[in-house]
Order: structure tokens, then sequence, then C-alpha cells
């Protein structure tokens, strides 16, 4: 073949990448190409073979297989599908995660509300549904043949299909590693087995992979973004938006599962007798019906708020936050907090064997010293969340220790553009390799 590809340093183009896909198909045809073709120039190769273009629009489409079980990873999963609709607006998305992943346009394929099992037991007790959604999601992934496969976290599930997708033959992106530096850190070795770019955004698990001779790219964290782009309104406006009192709030986010929900809440709001000169006001998710917060909120001083949780962190004085990305969220935001979780008995006693870290919350991993308290199991009581409230309330010093950590925390966490290095290295991938 006397033809010659020349790989744009920085940004694609969707003529870019439609070009790409057209020499590729031809070099699979042994079609000998006689001109040089830069695919920064690709309409050249479109010019010159349109009699097939009728024919391979589906080939022409760059089709991306995104895989996210929860509500974190949905958020994750739209900004990174946002971002690749800037290099490739003409991608097509199938997808697994939720409303803001389908708010980005393409096919939602299951809602992460149907695959959410937290906990050992939990997991073992719908097995049999786990199972059925893996087997779906095989026959789905084949029958839709992305270019690239994209794993968001989730990784029991993930991995699994990280190696069916490797055995055949599609390329495997993973957007947020699994937490294998915690516990199952046997799983590295099925990550480098089978996948083919892998894109972190804590800082430390790069020195992580390292250690096990496999490069990955730290591209920062997407909250960073996240936070920085959505719309903000002042606490006033929040208050009347949401027919709320001039009461200072309190914050309470109970997770986004329904077990979770029930059991964080029920240790939550047993202390709102002891603060009448505040608000609590509950991070509601339109994921779970109204009743599961009704229960909570009938005849008791607290209000829920949907779907607006960063504005409600940016109105509160304080939050009791249930342990996962929103203690990361919290901080960012400014508030103080406290870290809260209680799993089944047998689910923690299991987790106690098996996971190799110092702290839950990613504050705290991330600074590696504990900025945030964490009540865990049978510390997560009323006298408890009392005595770190009065701290987060009334201790200006504590505050103050706080505002200082949070601002070092922020400066680990990289710069702004964590949606869009991740999107740039994914088109290159799979234009390059």
């Amino acid at each position: 073949m006397t033809g010659r590809i020349k790989i744009c340093s920085a940004t694609f183009t969707p003529s870019d990448i439609r070009g790409a896909k057209i020499l590729h198909f031809f070099l699979l045809q042994n079609i000998q190409l006689k001109n040089y073709i830069s695919i920064c120039s690709a309409a050249v190769a479109v010019a010159g073979y349109a009699i097939f273009v009728a024919y391979l629009h589906d080939f022409l489409q760059m089709k991306y297989y995104l895989i996210s079980g929860e509500a974190s990873g949905d958020v994750h999963g739209a900004n990174l599908m946002k971002s690749l609709k800037k290099l490739d607006a003409e991608a097509d998305f199938r997808f697994w995660g939720g409303d803001r992943m389908q708010n980005e346009g393409g096919v939602l394929v299951k809602h992460y509300r149907d695959l959410a099992f937290m906990g050992f037991v939990e997991v073992l007790l719908n097995l049999s549904t786990v199972l059925r959604n893996i087997a779906f999601c095989k026959d789905d992934l084949l029958r839709y043949q992305p270019d690239v496969l994209v794993l968001i976290d989730y990784p029991g599930f993930n991995l699994r299909i990280a190696e069916f997708a490797h055995q055949h033959g599609i390329k495997v992106a993973y957007y947020i590693s699994p937490q294998i530096w915690a516990w199952k850190k046997n799983r590295v070795f099925t990550i480098k087995k089978y996948v083919d770019k892998m894109l972190v955004i804590l800082p430390f698990e790069t020195e992580f992979y390292e250690r096990y001779d496999f490069k990955v790219h730290f591209v920062g964290h997407p909250l960073l973004d996240a936070i920085h782009n959505e719309p903000i309104i002042n606490k006033e406006t929040f208050f009347i938006k949401h027919s709320l009192s001039d009461q200072p709030v309190i914050a309470l986010l109970p997770g986004s599962r329904k077990q979770e929900v029930n059991k964080m809440l029920s240790e939550m709001l047993r202390v709102i007798p002891f603060y009448p000169d505040h608000q609590f006001i509950i991070a509601g998710v339109d994921t779970l019906p109204d009743e599961v917060y009704n229960s909570f909120a009938d005849g008791k001083k607290v209000k829920v708020v949907f779907n607006d949780t960063h504005n409600l962190l940016r109105a509160a004085q304080a939050a009791l936050v249930t342990s996962g990305t929103a203690t990361l969220e919290t901080a960012l935001l400014g508030v103080p907090e406290v870290v809260c979780y209680k799993g089944n008995p047998v689910s923690y006693q299991i987790a106690r064997r098996i996971v190799d870290v110092k702290y839950i919350s990613l504050v705290n991993l991330i600074m590696d010293r504990e900025v945030v308290k964490e009540l865990i199991q049978s510390d997560l009581n009323t006298k408890n969340l009392r005595k770190e409230l009065d701290l987060l309330l009334y201790d200006a010093e504590y505050r103050a220790k706080l505002k200082t950590d949070y601002t070092e925390l922020v400066g680990k966490l990289g710069s702004l553009g964590a949606s869009d290095r991740a999107a740039q290295l994914i088109i290159k991938m799979v234009l390059t390799n």
C-alpha cells in the first residue's frame, strides 16, 4: 500500500473520525489506495469512494457503548458523552445509566436503579437478576458491535463485560477505576489483561497501578467540571424555590439506593429535636418513589428537595453525608460535613476483613489523613452525631481548619477538563490502535 495516514496530535473532528473508519474499512478489504491520505482531510477519501457512503452509514458512525451502574456514574457518564460529542458530533451512544446520560441522547438500555444492589448479602439475594443482566448485556453488546466499550466504575459487573468484549475484539476503555486499591487487588491482573485504556480520576491511583507495571492516565476529577459548569442560584432564591423558612440549613444526604436511604435517614433524623433553630433538608433523588422520603418526613421538622443537591449544599451550614461520592462533592462545595455509614451487619463484617483502607470517605483517602469525621456502624448514633454537628456548627476554629483542608484537597484533584481529556484519549485509542 502506498497510502500514508497522519494522525492529528490534538483535536479530532467528526470528518476525521469518519475518514479514519473509511480507511480502516478499505484496509480490511485490501483495497489499494494510490493517494496520500491525511485523516485531517478525510474528505479526499470520502470523495474518492462516495459510492460506498450510502452503504456504510452505520460503519461511518462511531459507536460508543457505555455502562454505568450508579447515580454518580450517571453524572460522569453524561459529562463524558457531552465531551465525546464535542469531538464527534455524529457519535452514536448506547448505554446503561440514568436520566442524565439519557439527556445526552442515544439509547438507554437499562436504568441504574434496576442494577444497584449494595452489600455482599444483598448481591447474593439478587444473584439471579445480576446474572440475567450480565447475559443480556453480552448479547446486546454483540448486536450493537461498538467501536469502543466505555466502562464507568461498577467493577463486579463491568469487569465481566470487559473480558467478554476483549474476547470478541471490542476495544475497552475504563473511565473511573474500580477501587481495587481498597480491596480485591487481584483484579488489577484482570484489568491488565482485558482493558485497553484505563483513565483514573484520583491522584494516588497512578502510583498504585505503576506497582503492577500498568500504565494509566490521570485525567483529573470530573466533579470539578460538574460543579464549575452547573447553574448556581443564591441562597435566598433557593429558599423561595423550595418553600423553605429562613432558618439555617442542615443538609441530609442519605444516598441514592432505597435500602441505604431507609437505613441512613433512620439514624440522621434522630438529631432533629436537638437543633430547634435549624431546618433539616433531605437531598432526594427522583429515581426513588416519593413515599420512600415521605415516610420519614411525615410529622417531622424536615423537608425533601429533589434533584438540587449542589444548591442545597451551597445553602447549608453543615451536612450529614452517606459515604460515597457525595462526601467529595460536599467538600468541594466547601460545606462542613460528617460522613455516615451503617450497612447490613453481615456485609459490614465481611468488608472489614477484606477492605484494606484506613478511611471510607474519598476526602480522607485523597488527603491520606482524617479531614472529615467518619461515623461507621455502631459509632453512627445520636450521641456522636450531636457531638460532631456541634463542632461543625459552633466551633469557628474547627470550621476554619476544614476550609483550609478543603482548599488543599481541590489542589490534589488536578485541573478542570477531566471529561474532555478522557474523551480525547478514548477517541485517540480507537483511531490509532
